[in-house]
């Protein structure tokens, strides 16, 4: 029997601060949780908003396999000739043909004879109106599971209604639904009847003393103003958010989901 596949994802990196915390934190966190697979999240790695090449570098460096995307991934346009040439930098995948980047990989994962699929999606709910994620997703779990039966999928929407009816529509037919976008760690990570690992939001890396990762002033002005404001990412109380996860090679069934953030809250009064 093949050993566990051992997956560590890395949730919605934002800004220079998340980029900085990961190059520092993430070598020790690695070693703890000894992944065969790495996944980021870094939609929001460029100033908050989009991405770009000397980034995607940066997060290889520090042995990231597959970087995932969402509603920002379009964001900076100069990005986009890259993103048609390297199969391991996916955006959602239900943004309408035509758009540049992939939205599913199949990849070796190193040193074993194993093949692990990645699919990103993006929801529909409160978010821009684009193709439906749930026939997307078949029309690609038909495709993947040609090669491999394990299946990661970053779920990028609002809606924590609409993550939960994908997970349930796909338990059994994909190995973890993790959801991304809103920046707030959830407390509901659980593995469904049929072996899908899932969780509603992994949070985000960056800085916490913010609101979701932008300066607490610009955003309080936003909603007391009404009006647009400056945009402004914050730099201070720095964590990493993620997921640690452990799947049996042969059933693709999740064993193990389990919620990171480095360095914990501290839910005591000093």
């Amino acid at each position: 029997m093949a050993k566990t596949l051992k997956i560590f994802f890395i949730s919605d990196i934002v800004g220079e601060s998340g980029l900085n915390l990961l190059e520092t934190m993430f070598p020790p966190i690695r070693e703890k949780y000894s992944p065969d697979f790495i996944i980021a999240n870094a939609e929001n790695s460029h100033e908050g908003r989009g991405l770009n090449r000397s980034i995607v570098k940066r997060l290889y460096d520090i042995d990231v396999d597959v970087i995932t995307g969402g509603n920002h991934s379009f964001d900076k346009w100069k990005i986009f000739s890259y993103m048609k040439t390297d199969e391991k930098l996916l955006r959602p995948m239900n943004y309408p043909k035509g758009n540049a980047g992939y939205g599913y990989g199949i990849y070796p994962v190193k040193n074993s004879d194993l093949k692990i699929g990645v699919l990103n999606l993006q929801g529909r709910t409160f978010l821009p109106q684009i193709d439906d994620p749930f026939s997307t997703a078949e029309w690609a779990l038909e495709r993947i599971k040609k090669e491999t039966d394990l299946v990661f999928v970053d779920f990028h929407a609002e809606a924590t209604a609409e993550k939960m009816a994908f997970a349930w529509e796909f338990d059994g037919q994909v190995s973890a639904v993790v959801g991304t976008h809103t920046h707030v760690p959830t407390n509901d990570a659980r593995i469904f009847p049929q072996g899908t690992g899932y969780l509603t939001d992994a949070g985000m890396t960056g800085p916490f003393d913010s609101v979701i990762g932008m300066d607490k002033k610009t955003s309080i002005n936003r909603f007391r103003l009404g009006t647009p404001q400056r945009y402004k990412i914050a730099d201070k109380d720095n964590r990493m958010c993620g997921v640690y996860l452990e799947i049996d090679p042969e059933s693709a069934k999740c064993l193990l989901i389990e919620p990171v953030i480095f360095p914990e809250f501290n839910n005591r009064a000093n």
